[in-house]
């Protein structure tokens, strides 16, 4: 906020007792320029501080938020200020905007001690002290302006926008800088533009002789390296899936399962960056979290050095909803977002500017610079809709999106994800340029990934998106969204029959849901055939799926006996789709037509616009195609390879979405006939690859018995000492749904520890129960705790500030069971609060039945357990205890943790003393160098 008109900048309420009594600060800051006059506040699960001029003091949470309603405060991540205050509604001047300002494209852990390291400042030693260092750290941030920094170009032009949008640091920040002598560029003037190169040629037929392989993984360790029999096998093995194919659509796969330690990453780039250097061709390297992304693209400077030649040579690739649109970035800008949501369009603008790749998750845009903002509009700024004009857009030819897809058709090694890799396979628009070498690692979630990527859902949130891109907007509201008659109206003109496809396809839309649909189906008054085929499915899961007692989350119920309501509906909406997909194929024809016909005015920008809204229009046929597929089987024969249901999507009882559902049973079918049998070869690689079960495991979740010809596999056993290094200990004294019992459990644990934990749930209502009750406790012990779904912080930071402080805690779910690499003193200690059996739903029951029935459970189980043991020993100088609050763990699961670690069953009593026996000398390495919470 801005000081209240009368009430400069001068002034703070010392207490609560007489809010008008003024206090002047003082601040030694350069001659001749105002003082920071302003307090600094900080709030913990140990307490509430007030800072300034005089010192600090504690307050309660009343006086904080009268403070903090009435006189802007500098503070450190509001939203968890405003969290642990109670008052959501915090606003002031937030450290972290005012770094992302200053240092935009730099990282900085958004705690006390991450601030003090890019500051220069000591780090304050308790939570008494982190008030009074805010203040520091502010002037040392806002002494960077005295200097020539290298973000300095830019500045002075933002701070001027920034000022007439009222952002609280504004006033501060545009007395400080210079205007510049000469105008600054505009960001879209000044980002560089991509270059169109000649088609790269197929890859060459060649082969890597038998010992290249590990003499390049040589290289790239060091000779004067440790020789690790392991990776060095490894490497050979992995030169398999490099080897030229022998017969169409059967390429060269291997399966090859790396224990923890082994160094999986550079035996296979080893073999990887030979093929590409000798066949000219790129090798995409497929992850399943933003985590390994980013930890790739780092260990790839041991293969390129030279980070000019890295960045031509290594290309890091994503869906185009993680990069920065800069279109609906330049609408923002330019009025399109109002309030808090215009002060992040121009720190993002900021950002852009001096951004390696504009990705704005995963990449060099901090995680938490969105949450800040509540996410309010960070999302409108990428490219979510598919509503790209391609070279209609007048930032074409500087897109961050089309300047990655070019870079990596020229690139060796392309770092994706499973996603990517198979929307590529299944839609791409670079078939020129499709890769014929894969390498999935974390191989495990091949089967997840393309489970999500080949479903079908017909619901109300999928067909209401849907209608949006087709007619655009319906109502007043403000942003740049047109309609697909809008986008094609030049080249409609010129074609008389795509004309009459798009309006048919306008029409057409009309019957799918529209906005209010919710509210529509909840009243009883669903409008036109899509919503009422909705409101059918609505009724008839409430009929058969709801339990007495039910907790208001999601219900399904398979498809199987449609009632005559919901079989009654579905032929009319059919009928809507049919005729809605028939002119979206026309459409998609008449566009390749054009391109055929190759008109006078069809420049190459002009050929990559049709060739956007070809494939666009496809992947939108094909989707509505696959609902009429799912429509059929109402009230008609079963298809085995699919598994269909009807859902309501339901948060603490409120309704979000509803509609059909269809999966396949075995996903691997369409990943293996899209994905696979194109490439030549592809090694697929995890350390927990046989998924708790044996190699058919392995191959059934990876899809090779879908190929003809067999995958070859390759073990290598975990070099760690699990005997001397780690132990499991199963606490058989814990009620299960016991939340007091639960909570006290982990409190005793994570003092016994002394912080370096990670704890594990399977249910978000039990990970926020348990907080809820040990965070205070575990504060007045000095022991931070972070928890996902609970902190406004995104799991990417929350992991990252856990990884920086080896005193701090951090519960999490699934997402922190696999993916996440803390080695060292930060993690010693993993706590599962029960057995991570699967959800029970419509989809897990098909597979159970098709996969053995409690075997197929018993799989899942021993593959979560291994990789959440996995979390815990990251080298070779690791120890750790892991902790099961379960007393009902089956021994025949024990299987999951590595041969030779110690397994006991004990009492809390007992776990709690062989914690802090095994910990205590880490605990107090580690608890030295400890933050504030």
């Amino acid at each position: 906020m801005f000081p209240r008109e009368g009430r400069g900048p001068d002034w703070v309420p010392s207490s609560g007792e007489n809010k008008q009594q003024k206090v002047a600060l003082s601040f030694p800051v350069p001659q001749g320029r105002a003082v920071l006059r302003y307090p600094a506040l900080h709030a913990s699960h140990a307490g509430i501080w007030i800072a300034n001029a005089d010192g600090a003091r504690p307050i309660g949470r009343g006086e904080a938020i009268r403070i903090a309603a009435d006189t802007p405060v500098i503070m450190l991540n509001a939203p968890l200020v405003g969290q642990r205050l109670g008052y959501p509604d915090l606003s002031g001047l937030d450290l972290l905007e005012l770094y992302a300002f200053l240092r935009p494209a730099q990282f900085a852990v958004p705690t006390p001690k991450g601030i003090a390291r890019v500051t220069g400042l000591d780090v304050p030693s308790e939570d008494a002290e982190v008030a009074p260092f805010l203040l520091r750290a502010a002037e040392a941030m806002l002494a960077l302006t005295d200097t020539d920094w290298p973000e300095r170009e830019g500045a002075w032009t933002a701070a001027q926008s920034l000022f007439r949008l009222r952002w609280p640091w504004a006033p501060v920040v545009a007395e400080r800088l210079k205007k510049p002598s000469v105008n600054e560029r505009w960001l879209f003037s000044s980002l560089p533009e991509w270059e169109e190169h000649a088609p790269r040629p197929a890859p060459r037929t060649v082969t890597i002789e038998p010992g290249d392989a590990e003499a390049r993984l040589v290289d790239l360790t060091g000779h004067g390296a440790e020789e690790r029999p392991g990776q060095r096998a490894y490497a050979g093995a992995a030169t398999a899936a490099f080897a030229p194919r022998a017969m169409r659509d059967t390429p060269n796969l291997v399966l090859a399962e790396a224990g923890t330690g082994i160094g999986k990453t550079l035996g296979y780039l080893a073999p990887a960056s030979l093929w590409a250097e000798k066949a000219g061709g790129a090798v995409w390297i497929s992850t399943y979290t933003k985590t390994l992304q980013r930890q790739l693209g780092q260990e790839t400077a041991r293969l390129y050095p030279d980070a000019a030649i890295r960045k031509a040579k290594v290309v890091t690739r994503k869906g185009r909803e993680n990069y920065l649109c800069l279109l609906n970035l330049e609408d923002a800008l330019q009025g399109g977002f109002a309030g808090r949501a215009a002060i992040l369009a121009h720190l993002v603008a900021r950002w852009a500017a001096y951004s390696a790749d504009g990705d704005m998750v995963g990449g060099d845009l901090p995680g938490w610079l969105p949450t800040l903002f509540r996410r309010n509009g960070s999302t409108a700024l990428t490219d979510r809709r598919g509503e790209c004009v391609y070279a209609g857009c007048p930032h074409y030819r500087k897109c961050f999106i089309e300047r990655a897809a070019r870079a990596s058709s020229d690139a060796d090694i392309v770092i994706a994800n499973h996603a990517l890799v198979m929307v590529n396979a299944a839609r791409g628009r670079e078939l020129a340029t499709r890769p014929t070498r894969y390498v999935f690692d974390e191989g495990h979630h091949i089967f997840d990934a393309a489970d999500s990527m080949f479903a079908t859902a017909l619901t109300g949130a999928e067909t209401i998106e849907l209608r949006r891109w087709i007619l655009g907007p319906e109502s007043s509201g403000r942003g740049r969204r047109r309609g697909l008659a809008a986008r094609l109206s030049d080249l409609a003109s010129y074609d008389e029959q795509g004309a009459r496809a798009i309006s048919d396809a306008v029409t057409a839309a009309g019957a799918l849901a529209a906005d209010g649909w919710l509210q529509r189906l909840g009243e009883g008054a669903p409008f036109g055939p899509i919503e009422t085929l909705l409101a059918a499915v609505r009724g008839l899961t409430y009929a058969r799926a709801e339990q007495p007692g039910d907790a208001g989350y999601g219900l399904e119920t398979e498809l199987a006996e449609p009632d005559a309501t919901l079989i009654e509906a579905a032929a009319p909406a059919a009928a809507a789709l049919d005729a809605l997909v028939r002119p979206l194929v026309t459409l998609g024809r008449r566009l390749e037509a054009v391109l055929a016909e190759a008109p006078d005015w069809m420049d190459a920008p002009a050929r990559a616009r049709v060739e956007g809204a070809i494939a666009s229009i496809g992947w939108r046929a094909e989707t509505v195609a696959s609902w009429l597929s799912l429509l059929a089987r109402v009230g008609g024969p079963v298809d085995g390879d699919f598994v269909d249901w009807l859902a309501v999507d339901r948060i603490e009882g409120r309704e979000f979405d509803i509609g059909l559902h269809r999966h396949w049973l075995d996903p691997t079918r369409p990943f293996a006939e899209i994905v696979l049998k194109p490439a030549h070869g592809a090694l697929v690689t995890s350390a927990t690859l046989t998924g708790g079960g044996d190699w058919e495991v392995a191959e059934a979740r990876t899809g090779a018995p879908h190929l003809l010809r067999p995958a070859a596999r390759f073990e290598a056993k975990s070099p760690f000492d699990y005997t001397r290094q780690a132990e499991v200990l199963i606490v058989t004294d814990v009620k299960r749904g016991d939340i007091g019992a639960l909570a006290n459990a982990y409190a005793q644990l994570i003092v016994a520890s002394r912080g370096g934990t990670l704890g594990l749930f399977t249910a978000i209502r039990r990970l926020r129960g348990v907080h809820g009750r040990i965070a205070d406790r575990l504060a007045r012990e000095g022991l931070p705790l972070h928890a996902q779904h609970v902190d406004p912080i995104d799991t990417g930071t929350l992991v990252d500030i856990f990884r920086d402080d080896p005193g701090a805690s951090l519960l999490g779910t699934d997402a922190l069971r696999d993916g996440v690499d803390v080695p060292g003193e930060s993690l010693r200690l993993v706590v599962m609060e029960g057995v991570p059996w699967a959800k029970p739903s419509v989809l897990h029951a098909a597979r159970r039945l098709a996969g053995g029935g409690s075997a197929y459970d018993d799989r899942l189980v021993r593959a979560r357990l291994a990789q959440a043991f996995g979390r815990l020993i990251r080298r070779a100088d690791d120890s750790g205890v892991f902790v099961m609050l379960s007393a009902a763990m089956p021994s025949r699961l024990l299987s999951a943790f590595p041969p030779g670690v110690p397994i006991a069953r004990v009492t809390l009593e007992e776990a709690v003393a062989r914690v802090a026996s095994r910990l205590s000398s880490r605990a107090a390495v580690g608890h030295e160098s400890r933050e504030p919470a």
